[in-house]
Formats: C-alpha cells, structure tokens, sequence
C-alpha cells in the first residue's frame, strides 16, 4: 500500500501548480494572520487546556465537567492507554510495551494509578469504547476528554451495558505552528496506526468494539484497520482476525482529518469495510481547519473527509451507515466539545457508537 511520502526540505508547497502556489501562498498568509490573533497571551485557568488544530489554532479552557476529578465518586471503567514515550515506527511490532492506566475510585474523588494492559483486557463480555483524540492535546487533556465521552456515553445509555472506555493517548502536544506542527503529526499518525493495530490485535474477535475518533483520530483508525487486514491476510498469527470478526465493530468519526475519497472503490483503506459493521460521521463543511487539509500533504491533492462528506454509494449496504453536517451547530470552530454538548449531534454519536453493539452478528 502506497504511504505519504515523508516530506523533504524546500518549499512546502512545491508540488502543486504555478496556480495553486500563487492560491496557497495565500493562504499561508491567512494562517499566518489567524495564528497571530490566536496566539495573543491569554489569561491561565487551572484547568487543562484542549487544542486541536490542522490549520489554524483554537484553545478553550476545559469544560467544567473535565473528568479530572470525579467528586460523586462514579465509578467510571476508563483507562488510558499511552504511546507518548514510545519512538516513530514504520511497520507491525512484534510487541508493544504501552504506558497503561485505570481511574480508580478513592474517598473523596477518582486517581489515575498504573496498570497494565492484562487487566485492561480482562472481562471479554464488557464493549470497548476506544477514543482517538487529535492533534495538540497534552496528556491531561486527553484524559479529559476521553473521560467527559465516557460520562456523556453513560448518561446517555444508563441501561445499556457498562462499557470500558479506552483513551487512546499519542503524542500530540503543540511542536511549534501551523503547517509544520500539522505535517508531523500528519506523519506520526502513521506511526500510531501500527500501534493502535497493535492494541487491537490483542482484543478478542467476541469482543465488541466501537471507536470514537477526533480529527487525526480517524487517521489513525483508518491506518490501523488497514493494517489489520493486511495482516490477516498475510497469515501473522499474533494478531487477532477482524475481517468478518463475530463481534461488532461501529466506527464514529468526528472532523475527520483524512482524505475525502479515503473509503471510495479501488481506494487505499477501502479493505477496511470489511472490519466495520456501522460507520457514523460527524462532519462539518465549516470548519476552519479541515479547509487547510489539503496543504498539509499536497500530494494527496484531495480535500478532508471531515469536510467535503462522502458519498452513500461508496459504501457496501451491510454497513449501516450515518452522515451528519453539523455546520449549522458547531460553526467554523474544530473542536471536539462541541459535538458533545449540543444534544443532537451528542445524541448522533452515541447511537453510532453504543446502539446495538453487543447485538451478536449471525455467521456463516
């Protein structure tokens, strides 16, 4: 499978027309002026701040309801799974070493203490919500987040079965602006797509699973799926099957950083199809930094899933399948709260994501 080429020096936009340069040098200059208004110095809030930018920057402080602390003492079944320390690989490893940890309930609120990931994957019967964050998130963001789509899931679905959420935590903290920050995290979610393919290999095929990812996030699922398959069919034999798996797989993808055409016939990840029973996407033809995507790898010479929409006929009609524009209520901003609080769009992805998963599929 043909990979982005990895960028070389020179200039970034070499390989595009006499046109386009002229058209994205232009924007440059827009980001530019964008990121200098973005990039004022802002007033300090204890909280953790979350940003996620492909384009240009946005922060907020963290929502009151963090997750950083749980004062009613729920006892929330969410872990983190860390590839923060672990080095840019290019390939399936052989094993994987994560940083792995579990919210555990206390006296008077929730700790993070370390764990492994044996345990993680202890209690077969109980889904996996497995969330992929995007870029410019530091550790205690992600674990915010990633708590705060647990709470929201749960609140949600109060009667269905307790599932474990599982933050899936890659190394996105802000490595300076703009479209080189952009570009190497481009790169480094190929890295975690063998790593997240990792992950998944050691889960059960009667395991349920859906994945809620963010922006990059959907990147990264796409690229571990794919290598799934590749797998499978190769004969490797320390991975788990998920082609045809009995367990269900529901795939909700929010701003998807990822090419539009990515799931079309004759594509790249279209192999992917066959590991996925519901595909949900949360788009938003607004928004202000899926419109840079196609600067970040010219070569893809396409414009983001996340923001262009795909079409129904792409897909094969076993997979259920939803796809929602939320201009109308998120706006220009790329920002993954929003889709959690307006109660339409939250409503949108914890149907895709939780409604009938455990449901058993019928076999051959």
């Amino acid at each position: 499978m043909n990979k982005p080429p990895r960028r070389g020096s020179g200039c970034p936009f070499c390989a595009v027309s006499d046109l386009r340069l002229f058209a994205a040098f232009q924007s440059f200059l827009a980001l530019v002026a964008i990121a200098f208004v973005c990039c004022c110095p802002t007033v300090t809030v204890a909280a953790s701040q979350e940003v996620d930018a492909i384009g240009p920057e946005t922060s907020v402080p963290a929502p009151a309801d963090s997750g950083l602390t749980n004062t009613g003492c729920r006892e929330d079944d969410v872990w983190v799974v860390s590839t923060r320390r672990l080095p840019d690989i290019s390939r399936l490893p052989a094993h994987v070493t994560f940083d792995v940890e579990r919210l555990v309930p206390d006296v008077a609120c929730s700790r993070w203490m370390p764990s492994d990931l044996p345990s993680l994957l202890e209690e077969p019967q109980r889904p996996l919500v497995i969330f992929i964050h995007g870029n410019r998130y530091d550790p205690a963001s992600a674990k915010s987040q990633g708590l705060l789509l647990a709470r929201r899931l749960s609140a949600c679905r109060p009667n269905a079965p307790q599932a474990r959420t599982v933050i899936f935590s890659w190394p996105s903290s802000q490595e300076g602006l703009l479209l080189r920050d952009s570009r190497a995290k481009y790169e480094r979610s190929m890295t975690e797509g063998h790593y997240l393919a990792w992950l998944l290999g050691q889960v059960e095929p009667e395991r349920s699973v859906a994945i809620v990812s963010y922006s990059y996030g959907g990147l990264i699922a796409l690229e571990a799926l794919d290598h799934l398959v590749g797998a499978q069919r190769s004969g490797r034999s320390n991975l788990q099957p998920w082609i045809d798996r009995p367990a269900k797989l529901h795939l909700v993808m929010v701003a998807a950083a990822v090419r539009q055409d990515a799931l079309a016939p004759c594509s790249e990840y279209r192999g992917v199809l066959r590991c996925i029973d519901r595909l949900t996407l949360l788009n938003n033809t607004r928004d202000q930094a899926l419109r840079f995507f196609e600067f970040v790898d010219p070569d893809l010479g396409t414009e983001a899933l996340g923001h262009e929409n795909m079409p129904a006929r792409w897909l094969p009609p076993e997979i259920e399948f939803v796809q929602v524009d939320a201009a109308p209520i998120v706006g220009k901003s790329h920002r993954f709260p929003p889709y959690l609080d307006s109660p339409s769009l939250r409503q949108r992805l914890v149907t895709g994501a939780l409604d009938g998963l455990t449901d058993t599929t019928t076999g051959e």
